[in-house]
């Protein structure tokens, strides 16, 4: 999930104008596709509400790597 690939789509000229040397904003657009994609996709609802909360943590500022401690303190907690 955290790989990342260029695929060329098709735009307009003002568009590719506005993501030419703009990383942000042209990670923000490949978002949006994966998200359309997602969509389209039959999927199993827990999958897709996990994708969900991943996608919101990412956006908050979470990485993997403070998801995993939450994860192992929590499984401290019960044991």
């Amino acid at each position: 999930m955290n790989q990342v690939v260029m695929a060329p789509i098709p735009l307009s000229p003002e568009a590719a104008d506005a993501l030419r040397d703009e990383p942000a904003k042209l990670f923000m657009v490949g978002g949006l596709v994966e998200d359309v994609l997602r969509a389209l996709a039959p999927t199993d609802p827990l999958s897709a509400m996990m994708e969900a909360v991943g996608r919101k943590a990412q956006a908050a500022g979470l990485t993997e790597t403070d998801v995993d401690a939450e994860l192992a303190a929590w499984n401290a907690e019960r044991r």
